[in-house]
């Protein structure tokens, strides 16, 4: 589904990316770690053509990221507020991105009943513009705003951060939901290297811009990467 090729990312000389080969097969749930710096936010806003690369390409589904647009029908993200439109409310906000989607507000609205345990009462019907909702809440909106339209593409960026534990535990039952769809692929970067196992059929650690481990989790995956990380 999404093959990178000699990818590079350089600002000022310096490379702060570099995946020579990566494949992500269609239905994987694809777990991304790293320290800061390590390149988790590059390469998934080269996925999403937010930069451009210094070499090398991203194909997905055989279209190339960088040089044609097509993709986008089939691929959501939310890396961060900023993907957020805060002079609207949550519910204007879904409905637009239900009209990009192809859904129409009765379609919307059945869609989000399923998540009504995950809004625990705070998203909708509130009277609340986006921009006035805390961090926690804002993320709760961005990731469910975007399994709007059934994706077959979902990137999201530190989805578990600012969150508390039940809300937690509840991202982690969508996010393993969606990976039970083997037409769905979901890529998930995150500091929580328990949630990330949980979550992932694959984890690849990043460092310094390089791939240093690609693991299929075990009962032994937490360990040897909290092992590295602690090294």
């Amino acid at each position: 589904m999404i093959h990178v090729n000699n990818l590079s990312k350089k600002y000022n000389g310096t490379t702060v990316l570099h995946i020579e080969n990566l494949e992500i097969p269609k239905g994987q749930s694809f777990g991304l770690v790293g320290n800061n710096g390590a390149g988790k936010t590059t390469f998934f806003s080269l996925l999403l053509d937010l930069i451009q690369p210094s070499s090398g390409k991203i194909t997905s589904n055989n279209i190339q990221i960088n040089t044609d647009e097509s993709w986008k029908v089939f691929t959501t993200s939310f890396l961060d507020e900023s993907f957020l439109i805060g002079y609207l409310t949550p519910e204007e906000y879904f409905y637009f991105i239900g009209e990009l989607r192809g859904w129409n507000k009765a379609d919307v609205d059945a869609f989000l009943t399923k998540y009504e345990d995950f809004f625990n009462g705070e998203i909708l019907n509130n009277k609340k513009y986006l921009r006035d909702l805390s961090k926690g809440n804002a993320k709760k909106a961005g990731i469910i705003g975007a399994l709007i339209g059934n994706p077959e593409i979902i990137i999201l960026d530190e989805p578990f951060a600012n969150l508390d534990p039940t809300t937690q535990i509840r991202l982690k039952k969508i996010i393993k939901s969606l990976a039970e769809d083997s037409n769905t692929t979901v890529l998930v970067s995150s500091h929580d290297l328990q949630h990330t196992v949980e979550v992932s059929d694959r984890i690849v650690v990043l460092e310094k811009g390089n791939i240093v481990k690609d693991l299929v989790p075990t009962t032994e995956t937490l360990k040897e990467l909290e092992e590295f990380f602690s090294a």
